[in-house]
């Protein structure tokens, strides 16, 4: 499927990028536009020859089928035999959906009322802890549980008026001591996000701080809340069933932020602002079922994704928002894209022949400008960039700090793409006083090779509803990309082994005593933690 890309490819790696801009409407050519989001993949080496071929893979792939199966609720996630229905939640046109012969919206509808009346209890004062009204609420969960609701409450700062939201993930108690430590226990409430009630990561920070309120409170158990599909496992805990929020199989853990995983996103924004925030996924849905492929945001994504990674070879992706309050984003789209489509097999349970999913990396500008930007411009591996930063920033009165970091994307784009020659950096050399050999020498340093391909999406502002589209964006260009390479992308086996290892660890730990079945370097290592409790 790739071969005629390859070869082309070969025929033009070593082509300025550059002299693509010959052509004088290549921006408007090789971007995508939706209402006021433009996506600008101009400034890389792909060009009309390139383009084509890359549309063949979704003719060969049958992505417009599989989008389809996706949408009707056909069970795409063939491992596990589930459907993958997480644009349910954010169906705001309330079209019936059926699995198995039952309209799910009906139960979607219900769970989203159930949510809006909880959360406006909580943001009104009628649902109060045992100290007064709600001030806090600590989300614990782990993964799919906490990464998106993290990423999305810091992304919404200008739009919090509820209570101050915080989130425990680590197992490591460092990270339960310092969030609760500043907290009072009696007008917090704590929500415990976990689909089995038995994640060990979360179940163990969720009994910590049950012991924490407990301390202050005469029913601790009146403060937390269950986000959870195991009413069982809820009540053992001492929830009530009036503050368990479930969701089903069809909602994978990293999808899951547009349903109750999001409650605490609701509840620091408001229900208005949290349908916004829907609204915008919704059209993102729409837009990626219904547009060609040369308008379709997802698609060319995904195409653009599939020619640096599987074409190009190159291993790894930088995801740079210049936007501060996306300083999560890199970090939820890790596990998006890397969880989803980091595998080795097949659908037809064959391994794989072509790279899988990119290794994303990545951190807010301008602050990786001092830090990473060096191998960007200057190493020996080419990473392609995916440039995103608002036209608009949430505080007028500081708007020329907007225009410094809006000037610094792009500067950081153009760049990466001209790069600097070596008389350019002789001339500059010689300024500064160099001659002779120490001129070479320093020339060389300052020149930038330049040609290194990285995208730009340029949104109006961080709102709600944007936020729901970018993240709907990333969402279905990870299921095209899944689709072009024949995975999976909706289960996530690989994260069994350790979670089972780990578990028969623990035995070990506690009785401190090293058995005979356990690797030399693991025994080395085991050894040493002894040792070191004793001192």
């Amino acid at each position: 499927m790739f071969e005629r890309l390859r070869n082309y490819f070969g025929k033009i790696k070593d082509r300025q990028i550059n002299s693509l801009f010959n052509d004088c409407n290549r921006g408007k050519k090789f971007s995508v536009r939706l209402e006021s989001i433009l996506f600008d993949y101009a400034k890389t080496n792909i060009d009309e020859t390139a383009r084509n071929l890359l549309l063949d893979l979704l003719e060969d792939a049958k992505v417009s089928e599989k989008r389809e199966a996706m949408f009707i609720g056909d069970k795409i996630n063939e491992t596990e035999d589930r459907a993958v229905l997480h644009i349910a939640l954010r169906n705001k046109a309330e079209n019936p959906i059926y699995l198995d012969g039952q309209n799910i919206m009906t139960k979607v509808i219900a769970s989203l009322n159930s949510m809006k009346r909880f959360t406006a209890d909580v943001r009104d004062g009628v649902f109060r802890g045992q100290g007064g009204k709600i001030t806090d609420v600590v989300n614990i969960g782990i993964g799919g549980s906490d990464l998106g609701p993290a990423m999305a409450v810091k992304a919404l700062a200008p739009y919090h008026d509820g209570p101050e939201c915080h989130f425990i993930s680590n197992i490591d108690g460092a990270h339960i001591n310092d969030v609760l430590k500043s907290l009072n226990p009696k007008t917090t409430l704590v929500v415990v996000a976990s689909k089995t009630f038995r994640t060990i990561e979360t179940m163990s920070n969720a009994k910590t701080a049950l012991r924490w309120m407990g301390k202050a409170v005469r029913n601790p158990t009146n403060q937390f809340v269950a986000i959870s599909a195991s009413t069982l496992e809820t009540k053992a805990f001492g929830i009530k069933d009036d503050r368990v929020f479930g969701f089903d199989d069809w909602v994978g853990g990293r999808y899951s932020l547009w349903g109750p995983i999001g409650l605490s996103l609701m509840m620091a924004i408001g229900f208005k602002n949290f349908e916004e925030f829907l609204d915008g996924a919704h059209q993102l849905d729409r837009h990626f079922l219904t547009a060609a492929p040369l308008e379709n945001l997802p698609v060319m994504l995904a195409l653009t994704g599939i020619w640096h990674n599987q074409v190009c070879k190159y291993p790894s992706r930088a995801v740079l928002p210049y936007d501060q309050r996306l300083s999560r984003l890199p970090a939820y789209l890790q596990q998006l894209e890397m969880e989803s489509n980091g595998k080795r097999v097949s659908l037809n349970g064959k391994l794989l022949s072509e790279p899988s999913s990119a290794i994303i990396w990545g951190e807010p500008g301008t602050n990786g400008q001092h830090a990473f930007y060096q191998l960007l411009h200057q190493g020996t591996q080419i990473v392609p960039c995916e440039f995103m930063v608002a036209a608009k920033g949430h505080e007028p009165e500081l708007a020329y700090h907007h225009m410094l970091l809006l000037a610094n994307c792009l500067a950081q784009s153009q760049a990466l793409m001209s790069g600097r020659g070596l008389e350019a950096a002789r001339e500059i050399a010689a300024s500064k006083g160099f001659a002779g050999d120490m001129l070479e020498i320093q020339a060389l340093h300052r020149t930038f090779p330049g040609n290194r391909p990285s995208t730009t999406l340029i949104y109006p502002k961080l709102t709600p509803n944007i936020l729901g589209m970018l993240i709907a964006l990333y969402e279905h260009r990870v299921f095209v990309e899944g689709v072009i390479l024949n995975i999976n992308s909706f289960d996530q086996w690989g994260v069994e082994l350790g979670k089972e290892l780990a578990t028969d660890l623990v035995p070990i730990l506690l009785s401190g005593e090293i058995p005979d079945n356990q690797d030399p370097s693991t025994q080395q290592l085991l050894s040493h933690i002894f040792f070191s409790n004793k001192g």
